[in-house]
């Protein structure tokens, strides 16, 4: 049975798409996914997120194309209910109020590499192949991926993925922005927890405030963008985090955030 895992350990979570061979994307776990993305939203335990894929085939190998030739079978209604969960879920991901990481072995292939940037950071094996192929099938990527792998990647580069369909290699993927590190074959999940265990060992209020002011400059006018990043920036201020920094500072030693994790990160 296709499902969705979640595994906590030392404030980290980390969400496996568990669909062998190549994790495709069914509505089941679409909506699992949801699930657990709000649980863990809510829990004050959860310090960062790591999204992977099971196995060292794929990381996610986008839509179950069997169930999409059925979607397309009942009507208009069901595609553009597709779409609009794809959009809620996928979005739930993006502005997750914690980090995030993703971990790519193998293929990232239309929805998977969609779901993939929905994340702050982006690790992927060596050997990892990025792509956006659904033109070879008549379609486009429609769960987001035209959003926001052209702002990760710009426009002309976004154009060949899309409009030509052309796989990035992880190399590549790199240089051009579309992932954030790259490691030997295998070990995807063990930088990614690495650096989602650095990113837990921060100040939590000033990490929330920091996504939220990022996404406000991509998405709004900048007097709103510059508003709202001042108002966080009032409210981290009296964190608590800021004093403690402020005082590790001067006596010249590793601040100790509120909740932060022990310095030795969790096995993967």
């Amino acid at each position: 049975m296709k499902q969705v895992t979640i595994n906590v350990s030392q404030g980290i979570a980390r969400i496996t798409l568990d669909a062998p061979p190549v994790n495709t994307l069914d509505r089941p776990m679409v909506t699992q996914l949801g699930e657990l993305l709000e649980r863990c939203a809510g829990d004050d335990q959860v310090r960062a997120l790591i999204v992977c894929g099971s196995g060292t085939r794929a990381f996610c190998a986008g839509s179950d194309l069997d169930e999409l030739r059925a979607l397309i079978g009942r009507g208009r209604e069901a595609l553009a209910r597709k779409f609009a969960q794809d959009h809620e879920v996928f979005g739930r991901l993006a502005d997750f109020p914690k980090p995030t990481v993703a971990a790519i072995e193998g293929a990232a292939t239309g929805g998977g590499l969609e779901l993939a940037v929905c994340c702050d950071f982006v690790v992927a094996a060596q050997d990892a192949r990025l792509s956006l192929p659904e033109i070879h099938l008549g379609a486009f990527p429609g769960s987001g991926g035209t959003l926001r792998v052209t702002r990760r990647i710009g426009v002309g580069r976004a154009h060949r993925m899309m409009l030509l369909g052309e796989t990035v290699d992880a190399r590549r993927a790199l240089e051009w922005g579309l992932v954030d590190e790259v490691c030997e074959r295998g070990a995807a999940l063990d930088v990614a927890t690495q650096l989602a265990h650095r990113l837990a060992q921060g100040p939590m209020q000033a990490l929330r405030g920091c996504k939220a002011s990022i996404a406000a400059a991509l998405k709004g006018t900048e007097a709103a963008a510059l508003e709202l990043a001042s108002a966080w920036a009032v409210d981290v201020g009296f964190s608590g985090d800021l004093t403690e920094g402020l005082l590790a500072f001067q006596e010249r030693r590793r601040p100790r955030f509120a909740g932060a994790l022990p310095e030795d990160p969790p096995a993967s």
